[in-house]
């Protein structure tokens, strides 16, 4: 990877990590970016539905079924779009689970960048077996 390239990654990177504030999510709030040809064509966060209310979490500090992740936020807003994800790059503040992997790579998404590993690796073992470059950059180690 070029020096270029990984000051650009860490630039969306960080922007992901700003779009994660608009989450209403009390345990994790957690941002995507999709990236094309330099232009950030769709964004998402975790949270609740459209027309759901902005409560995440149930009683028990427990998250509800039904809160979206935000790469299957950005991925969806992208289906109601006129772009498309081929060759693109998407980028998570946090490891992508199993699920989401999955419509990473339906999407056509071709690298992955993420700022915090999850205990979870299904989810990145399956990216990889696809083909797609995964990357983590240590949010941590950031200036």
């Amino acid at each position: 990877m070029t020096e270029k390239q990984r000051k650009l990654d860490e630039r969306y990177l960080r922007m992901a990590r700003i779009w994660a504030e608009n989450s209403y999510c009390q345990r994790r709030q957690v941002g995507a970016l999709v990236v094309k040809d330099k232009m950030i064509i769709s964004d998402g966060y975790n949270g609740t539905p459209s027309g759901f209310e902005n409560v995440c979490e149930d009683d028990n500090n427990v998250t509800k079924p039904y809160v979206l992740h935000a790469e299957a936020n950005a991925i969806t807003k992208l289906a109601r779009s006129n772009n498309n994800s081929d060759g693109a790059t998407i980028y998570i503040t946090a490891s992508p689970c199993i699920e989401c992997a999955k419509l990473i790579i339906q999407s056509g998404i071709k690298r992955v960048v993420y700022g915090e590993k999850y205990r979870l690796t299904d989810g990145i073992d399956l990216l990889k077996r696809a083909g797609i470059e995964v990357i983590y950059m240590d949010v941590n180690s950031e200036k």
